[in-house]
């Protein structure tokens, strides 16, 4: 096949003119810290999502952080994820003293296998962090029902998942107490701020620790106390950490979050055009659907590469994605893997049989709104090539 010239990355954000504009407005306004739209932005995602209360941080690996702090979370105690995530998911237990507990996943669906939970609980378990890993959601009424027989908490990693439901259900919407949604604006995400997160959750005190926690654990009112309306004087209740999000995001998310049905509608459509194309594409196998109802947001696209069918593994084939000018991602190593977790976790190869099967053959391959059907082709073309060249 002939190389396309322009190289294709696996993700891109569409970033209208209006928000450019917006960005500027806020500049010239004076407002690029924390300001009204910040608060703007939390009243549109909590209205899109369902949820009372939507607490934005500076990126969902905050959001993630300051979750694990307001459950009370810390030294000795364990919460429960999956292998299958990116660090931020455990970076946020460790560094609230906690140590975080794998579970494997369910190799059809990449998300944590809820027929493994209770194995893994102890008298020090606390809380459990689902990840909906590429926006399909997790069998929640199972994770709940578990959360409420053991009294743990639950703080859903929702990074991939804005604009998907669970059983009529927007993520993010219904999450009673001691319970959140964490999503992401990173961005590869559906939407993005650039870098930004938002904790969405029904608990008005989660909310409120949330709302301290973020400024460096200044109260509730402060973050106007320069504007004319505002008071100098403030309190710190406790101690927190800097994680606002800022008004020059706020002005990107609030441009985007108007555009999200139109860029997961869109999102859809390229890969149910993937899976059709790719059906009998010997080597290749998509993320199966879960067996109750939901909405997929479509975050990533991730294929799996088979080796025992194919001459090459998935490095291999994602350096023959890249000679032919496209670009491809990890998403992700399963977390045990990493050096740094396998001390910590004390896990090794072998202990997550299902999740190191998916992580050995995983890669997302490019999906993103803005992404052409000439390029959709070329990918396709591309990715069947390399497969018929190189079957056993």
């Amino acid at each position: 096949m002939k190389i396309k010239k322009d190289f294709i990355p696996f993700s891109r954000p569409s970033i209208g003119e209006d928000a450019v504009e917006s960005v500027a407005e806020s500049i010239r306004a004076g407002w690029v810290a924390m300001g009204p739209k910040v608060l703007q932005f939390e009243k549109a995602i909590a209205e899109r999502t369902g949820a009372s209360y939507a607490i934005s941080m500076n990126s969902a690996t905050a959001g993630l952080h300051s979750s694990v702090m307001a459950m009370g979370i810390g030294n000795g105690d364990e919460v429960i994820t999956t292998p299958m995530t990116f660090a931020s998911t455990v970076n946020a237990i460790i560094f609230a003293g906690a140590k975080p507990v794998l579970v494997d996943i369910d190799r059809r669906t990449f998300n944590i296998d809820t027929a493994k939970i209770e194995q893994a609980i102890t008298a020090h378990t606390k809380g459990i962090i689902p990840v909906h890993f590429a926006g399909m959601p997790c069998d929640m009424d199972e994770i709940e029902r578990i959360a409420s027989k053991y009294n743990l908490v639950i703080i859903e990693d929702s990074a991939h998942a804005l604009g998907a439901s669970y059983k009529g259900k927007e993520i993010g919407a219904d999450k009673g107490k001691g319970h959140v949604a964490v999503f992401s604006f990173h961005p590869t995400k559906n939407i993005t701020t650039a870098e930004g997160g938002m904790v969405c959750t029904e608990d008005e005190d989660i909310a409120e620790y949330l709302s301290v926690f973020r400024q460096n654990g200044m109260s509730k009112g402060a973050w106007n106390r320069y504007s004319s309306s505002g008071s100098t004087h403030y309190d710190v209740p406790m101690p927190g950490l800097k994680y606002q999000m800022s008004d020059i995001q706020a002005s990107i998310g609030l441009s985007q979050i108007k555009q999200l049905d139109d860029f997961n509608c869109r999102r859809r459509e390229l890969c149910e055009i993937y899976e059709r194309e790719l059906s009998d594409c010997p080597g290749i196998t998509f993320q199966k659907p879960a067996e109750y109802n939901y909405v997929h947001s479509r975050h990533i696209f991730p294929v799996l590469v088979d080796s025992d069918v194919l001459r090459i593994d998935r490095d291999l084939f994602m350096q023959q994605m890249k000679d032919r000018n496209i670009g491809t991602a990890i998403h992700y190593n399963a977390i045990h893997l990493f050096s740094a977790y396998a001390k910590i976790t004390g896990n090794t190869r072998g202990d997550y049989p299902e999740a190191e099967y998916v992580s050995d053959r995983i890669v997302s391959i490019p999906m993103f709104p803005a992404m052409s059907y000439d390029d959709l082709s070329y990918c396709i073309d591309a990715i069947k090539e390399i497969c018929r060249n190189n079957i056993r």
